[in-house]
């Protein structure tokens, strides 16, 4: 069977997002060293049951390209980057730097952690504005595979 092994992968990929959100919120929180918040990261029980090539690209890339990340998901808020909640707006950031440059991974599969994540770490009922908000930022990075995506890339995938 060919679904098999996409599972573990998949399993990794899940954990690596966890691990990286929970990492670039405390690089957002605490403004220390990325590498010294990576150390601490790979140490702990669980990472190697992680995507650690992921985790590393979204921990080291997210703080590397923030202001184009932030640009892309900006427009769809209802208030100041600064103004959203830390865990949400770590969810975001990542979510759409992966919306902007990990075209191998599906939106709707971004998309989806995200609001997982954001179900676990964030605020009640914040899952709905990061769905949202990130729902919007697909719609103009990914055009050609939203449904919904501007610049008529409609009916690719339904």
């Amino acid at each position: 069977m060919t679904g098999s092994p996409a599972k573990p992968q998949s399993a990794q990929r899940t954990r690596a997002r966890r691990l990286a959100m929970q990492a670039l919120y405390q690089w957002d929180m605490s403004g220390s060293n990325l590498s010294e918040i990576e150390s601490q990261f790979v140490e702990e029980e669980g990472f190697d049951k992680a995507d650690a090539e992921y985790f590393h690209e979204l921990l080291h890339q997210v703080p590397a390209r923030l202001d184009a990340i932030e640009e892309a998901f900006t427009p769809y808020l209802d208030r100041p980057v600064r103004e959203i909640d830390p865990v949400e707006r770590a969810v975001l950031r990542m979510a759409s730097y992966e919306l902007m440059n990990r075209l191998d991974v599906p939106y709707k599969v971004i998309i989806n952690e995200a609001v997982n994540l954001t179900k676990k770490f964030g605020a009640e009922q914040a899952h709905k504005y990061v769905n949202g908000v990130l729902d919007h930022a697909a719609r103009k990075l990914r055009a050609v595979e939203h449904p919904h995506g501007e610049g008529g890339g409609g009916g690719l995938l339904g």
